[in-house]
């Protein structure tokens, strides 16, 4: 029985093995913890994306041909007034102001999708979605990983599982130009091996770097030894 435990390929184990889906469940929604001018720019962003994604969503259903288009369409609009409604609890609990019109690059969007024809919309509506989707999906992550407030803590994490699932109907549509798509910054330059810390390097140049020893005690017990060794150097070059 080992054996044959032991002879089961290690692909075939990890197909087995579902991909995790936080829930959001366990987290508190009280509005309680400090509010940043980045946790307000997320609420009103988030607010922003539904005032014009649900139009896009409801012009994919009219004006698209292809069936598949009309139904990422509607499921994203459909899903955006989920994601509207949970913004908008969370912004009366924490007294924000959320604007009611797209901004003005999302308007030319909208614009710019509405003077489109049958043959053109596809193209433009997926461009502009995933575009948008990519933008959005690492400021949530730095938001989830640095509120201090608990009800955008948890609107975070929702909007992430709303964003991955929107970015993944868009691919599905088979329209999106991966090589037109934004490339990722290049990792930042290290000086060595290993990252020089800065706050480890002030520590331990001040009294709290190693507990109960001071820098300049160090420095001036190196100092005496120094001078001891030069003195007793001089003393045997004497005696010969």
């Amino acid at each position: 029985m080992v054996v044959a435990l032991l002879s089961v390929p290690v692909a075939a184990q990890a197909a087995d093995v579902p991909v995790p889906i936080p829930s959001s469940d366990g987290l508190s929604d009280k509005g309680a913890g400090e509010i940043s001018a980045a946790d307000r720019d997320f609420v009103v962003k988030v607010r922003l994306a539904g005032l014009w994604e649900i139009p896009a969503g409801n012009m994919a259903m009219e004006k698209s041909k292809d069936k598949r288009v009309q139904a990422v369409g509607k499921a994203i609009a459909a899903q955006h007034v989920t994601l509207d409604k949970l913004d908008m609890n969370v912004a009366k609990k924490l007294g924000l102001a959320l604007p009611n019109v797209p901004n003005a690059q999302q308007q030319g969007w909208l614009d710019e999708m509405k003077t489109a024809n049958s043959t053109t919309f596809d193209q433009i509506f997926i461009d502009r979605l995933r575009a948008a989707h990519g933008k959005i999906f690492p400021a949530i992550g730095t938001i989830r990983a640095s509120t201090r407030n608990d009800s955008v803590r948890k609107l975070a994490q929702e909007a992430n599982q709303f964003v991955m699932t929107h970015m993944t109907l868009l691919e599905s549509s088979g329209l999106v130009q991966y090589g037109a798509l934004p490339a990722a910054p290049p990792p930042a330059a290290q000086a060595g091996p290993v990252p020089v810390d800065g706050q480890m390097l002030a520590a331990a140049a001040g009294t709290g770097g190693v507990p109960g020893v001071n820098t300049s005690v160090i420095l001036m017990v190196l100092a005496v030894a120094l001078v001891a060794g030069v003195v007793t150097t001089m003393r045997i070059f004497r005696a010969r």
